[in-house]
């Protein structure tokens, strides 16, 4: 017995002697950033935007001084990382009050995990000001993902106008930043097409529904970036032919999701969300805000290869490069017809409900978010082809499940969440360890990428238990319903909300309280699962 403690205590001790304390300062700041020509006012991590790639090795310890010299409070949130909560960042959870102008925080954290990941702000509009940059953590044993080359590629979506105004404009007008509406051109194209009475047909369903077949993204104006680089400035991870080369891709973006593809190009999905995945070769995926995606490439010829991230409502690229040498440039692809809403991005449970005289039966009820316009053999990944690269520990049958409906009111610009914009005192209670299905059900028409702090999810997309992948932020397409497990392992109150800047302002913020194991808090007996059918069980479409 003595000999086992013996070598337990050895283990202990080699353990911590291997444990590094990192330690990083970081300076949030005000800029003028002159992109686009015009200098206008941001806010940079040490001086630059995006801020440093902070680098740690799992089993570190985080020591993180976050100085604020703005004129108003701060915060930074390690998006992904499983951590205390007071060390999340979210001001107003778990006694995070912020950082005050001319303040300094310290967090100080264990690393408990590997991959890519990010951090940006959870105060005001700042992360899409600017606030924002990649994580890196190796893992503390070799990694099972070898590459030659090693890159963070972080995009982000770069606006004129401050989030603060966007924000006001918006509420003055959903429609604000709205122009590519439908015209007696389309209409005539459409009719054309269908003939004259589905044309009108189709129209007036619109109409009736008060919205617009082409309301893909909220705000238009943006520059896309690749690592804070336009197009012209040539963001280029170099390479010599023959090498493997792994891009750690990580959507920043306030209010873009991106179709990504560098043609020519085979990409090896290897890590969804920091989480290694089953390796799955596609040609493109589909890229929701606060997602990260970890691919190996190898380009094998002495030549650019363009990569290329077109928003889904193609305003434009982000351009960055993949070459042997500086200065090289891959060709522009041109851009892709844009995607059309149709009937099936409604949730026509909901429509019926509000207008009991709509008949939907013989509408089209296929999506039109979902069609990227990729030509025919293109492989594009779907999150069901997502497998979880080692197996889970807990395959708990879940013993509660928990409705989480998205929806909004685009006439006074409020997004919601179970029906209520966001408010301190509402959430969702879980028993420590408690295991549920969390079935989110979207009744808008637009995409929200939802995100919980504090833990991953695993999404129900069709593998076997122990191989569900982990997710922080999952898309829930228009009109879908979409399910995750969560065991609920990590206490403390964790915001939940949607990763588009101007939805989670304006209300679709929720909490996720769990219990600490101490506290006897004994969740309410389960609830009947609702039949979800009618509308489309989301997690096999495409996202």
């Amino acid at each position: 017995m003595k000999s086992m403690l013996l070598a337990g205590f050895l283990s202990l001790c080699a353990s911590v002697a291997l444990a590094e304390t990192r330690t990083y300062d970081l300076t949030i700041s005000q800029v003028q950033s002159t992109i686009g020509g015009k200098a206008v006012p941001k806010i940079a991590v040490n001086g630059s935007i995006p801020g440093p790639v902070l680098r740690f090795t799992e089993g570190d310890e985080a020591v993180i001084r976050v100085t604020n010299a703005l004129k108003e409070p701060t915060s930074v949130h390690w998006h992904g990382l499983l951590l205390p909560g007071l060390m999340d960042g979210a001001p107003g959870f778990n006694g995070f009050k912020g950082i005050a102008p001319g303040e300094t925080f310290t967090y100080r954290f264990p690393i408990r995990q590997s991959g890519t990941y990010w951090y940006h702000s959870h105060s005001l509009g700042q992360e899409a000001d600017g606030l924002y940059a990649g994580i890196v953590i190796d893992p503390k044993r070799p990694d099972p993902i070898q590459a030659d080359r090693d890159y963070v590629v972080l995009l982000s979506d770069y606006h004129q106008d401050s989030a603060a105004r966007i924000q006001a404009n918006l509420k003055k007008s959903s429609e604000y930043y709205q122009y590519k509406r439908r015209t007696v051109g389309d209409l005539f194209k459409d009719t054309r097409e269908q003939g004259v009475g589905k044309a009108l047909k189709s129209a007036g369903e619109w109409g009736r529904m008060r919205m617009l077949p082409t309301d893909l993204s909220d705000v238009t104006g943006y520059r896309f970036l690749v690592n804070g680089l336009t197009t012209e400035q040539n963001w280029t991870g170099l390479f010599k032919p023959g090498e493997r080369v792994r891009l750690r891709l990580v959507n920043a973006s306030a209010m873009t999701m991106y179709d990504v593809r560098i043609p020519g190009l085979k990409m090896t999905v290897v890590a969804a969300d920091g989480r290694p995945v089953e390796p799955l070769e596609v040609d493109e995926f589909r890229f929701g805000n606060a997602e990260t995606y970890d691919v190996i490439v190898t380009p094998t010829e002495d030549r650019a290869y363009t990569l290329a991230a077109e928003s889904i409502d193609r305003e434009g690229f982000a351009i960055g490069n993949l070459a042997p040498r500086e200065g090289m440039k891959g060709e522009i692809p041109t851009h892709r017809p844009r995607a059309v809403l149709k009937m099936g991005d409604m949730n026509m449970d909901v429509m019926m409900r509000d207008d009991p005289n709509m008949d939907m039966t013989n509408m089209d009820h296929s999506s039109g978010w979902a069609e990227t316009g990729a030509p025919e053999g293109t492989v594009v990944l779907d999150y069901a082809d997502l497998k979880s690269l080692t197996p889970h520990e807990d395959t708990r049958e879940p013993t509660r499940f928990i409705k989480v409906v998205l929806g909004g009111n685009m006439e006074r610009y409020i997004w919601t969440i179970n029906g209520r914009t966001f408010a301190p005192e509402d959430g969702i209670q879980l028993a420590y360890n408690e295991r549920v299905r969390l079935i989110y059900v979207n009744e808008t028409m637009m995409a929200h990428p939802l995100h919980l702090h504090g833990m991953f999810v695993q999404l129900e997309n069709g593998q076997e238990a122990a191989r569900l992948p982990d997710k922080h932020t999952v898309i829930v397409p228009p009109g879908q319903t979409v399910s995750v497990l969560l065991s609920a392992n990590e206490p403390g109150d964790w915001p939940y909300h949607c990763h588009l800047m101007f939805h989670m302002q304006s209300g679709m913020m929720t909490t996720l309280r769990v219990a600490k194991p101490e506290s006897g808090f004994v969740p309410p007996a389960a609830e009947p699962q609702d039949d979800h059918s009618q509308h489309g069980e989301g997690h096999h479409a495409h996202h």
